[in-house]
Formats: structure tokens, C-alpha cells, sequence
């Protein structure tokens, strides 16, 4: 991304803009660089937007799992002076601003979905045995995607890269089981929040199914689907999934 990344203490993050903030929370094989469409339009369109790195390659190993990536997600709003914010997560960060809104529901202004862990995913796990196998690994990046182009070399590059570091490994199978405990179907109905569901119809990750559970259990949900998508319509039809989320803010006037 064409924005440099701050460093401060624990916290690496971009951001720019002013406005309502918004916080960008990435998946667990993503990159800040995944919602550089997001970034770029609504920065410039009168919100403030931030997107941290996630901690999960340097949390204790004990503590890598949603709660604590919750928990560091309060730390950086504290560290922002940031009293409430509109959460955007794809994937594991669609979860950990689930599992943030449950404990700290007057911190958000509102949530957005984006192939959501939290009910239901395929695991990774199978991944594993075969990390060593590079055109596997790209095979397996690019069935993330309706569109095999979007993973360019560079992100499969990436993925091959993190599942053939043994501790990374560790940390993601970690995660995964964490994802699987801290299933948040009893506590959706709680969360009474807007939330806007915008989700890819060839979704293979968090199948299509999962968007409609969240928008039922949700109490206060509008879904949106992106059509010839997968796991990560900011990715494959950014402008797209910029339009669905602009227009939805000004409907719900936030």
C-alpha cells in the first residue's frame, strides 16, 4: 500500500482521513494491503479509517485465539482515544468484531461482515501436509477467489511463506481450534448493533449458508450479496463493495 505504516509501541497500523472512524480488521492469512479499495474511498469520503496489524504471529502461543485479538483490538481503540467506532472484518477479523461487540457493545457504532468466521468455516488444517507443495499452495490461495487471478504471486507468495514457518504454523492451527470454540451463534442475537452482511455468492470458505444464519440471528442485519465472489468481495469487486457499504452508512445514517 501506498500509505506508510505507523509504529507505535505494540501498535502498527495506517490510517487517514477524518470523520467517523472506521477500523479495519484483516483475515488470518491477510494483509493490510486487502483493503486498500476500502482505505483509499471512504478516507476520502468523510471517515476515519484505520486498519492495525493483527498481533497473531507474536501473541504467546497461549494466547493466540479470538479473545485476546478482542482484547488488543480495546488496547488500540484506547490507544486512539477512539470511544466508538464502525468495525469492518473479513474472515477471523469479521469474528474478533463479533466477539468484541459481545463484550463491548456501547464501543461499536455499527458492524460489517465480510465472510465472517464465527458459525461456520472450512478448516484449513488440510492445508498443512502439504505446505511444502508450492502449486498446492496456490491452488489452495486461489480457490478463495471466483476469479483464480486475484491471488497474484505476491499473496500466494506470501501464504507459502507463512504456512512453511513452523512457529507461524502453530499459531494459525491455534487460532483455528479458537475459532471453533468461541462460536458465537447463542451470543448473535444479543448484539444489537447495525450490521451490514456483504458476502460473495461463490463464498467457498464461509459458504453463502453462513451469510443467511447471520443475517437471521443478527437482530439488526441487512444482507448483501456480490455476485461471481468468493471469501473476499473488498478484493475481487472492491468498488462494488465500496457502493454496498457507502450507501448502506447513509441509509442507517452513520
Amino acid at each position: 500500500m501506498s500509505h506508510n505504516l505507523i509504529q507505535e509501541g505494540k501498535f502498527s497500523y495506517i490510517e487517514a482521513g477524518e470523520g467517523q472512524p472506521i477500523i479495519v480488521l484483516h483475515g488470518l492469512m491477510g494483509a493490510l494491503s486487502n483493503f486498500e479499495g476500502v482505505f483509499n474511498y471512504f478516507s476520502q469520503n468523510g471517515y476515519k479509517v484505520l486498519i492495525p496489524e493483527l498481533p497473531i504471529y507474536s501473541l504467546p502461543i497461549l494466547k493466540t485465539n479470538v479473545k485476546n485479538l478482542s482484547k488488543f483490538l480495546k488496547d488500540f481503540m484506547k490507544h486512539k482515544n477512539i470511544d466508538k467506532a464502525i468495525l469492518v472484518g473479513n474472515s477471523l477479523g469479521g469474528h474478533i468484531a463479533l466477539y468484541f461487540a459481545k463484550l463491548n457493545l456501547n464501543n461499536v457504532s455499527a458492524l460489517v461482515l465480510a465472510g465472517s468466521s464465527g458459525l461456520y468455516e472450512k478448516s484449513l488444517g488440510d492445508t498443512y501436509p502439504k505446505r511444502g507443495d508450492y502449486d498446492y499452495i496456490k491452488r489452495k490461495t486461489e480457490e478463495v477467489f471466483f476469479d483464480p487471478k486475484v491471488a497474484t504471486k505476491e499473496a500466494v507468495d506470501e501464504i507459502y511463506a507463512s504456512v512453511n514457518d513452523r512457529t507461524k504454523v502453530i499459531r494459525t492451527l491455534a487460532i483455528a481450534k479458537s475459532a471453533i470454540r468461541h462460536n458465537m451463534a447463542k451470543d448473535l442475537p444479543k448484539l444489537n448493533t447495525p450490521t451490514c452482511v456483504i458476502w460473495g455468492r461463490n463464498d467457498n470458505v464461509t459458504p453463502p449458508e453462513v451469510a443467511v444464519d447471520f443475517q437471521k440471528l443478527l437482530p439488526d442485519a441487512d444482507l448483501f450479496w456480490v455476485d461471481e465472489c468468493g471469501h473476499a468481495p473488498m478484493m475481487e469487486h472492491p468498488d462494488k463493495f465500496n457502493e454496498i457499504l457507502h450507501n448502506w452508512l447513509k441509509v442507517r445514517k452513520l
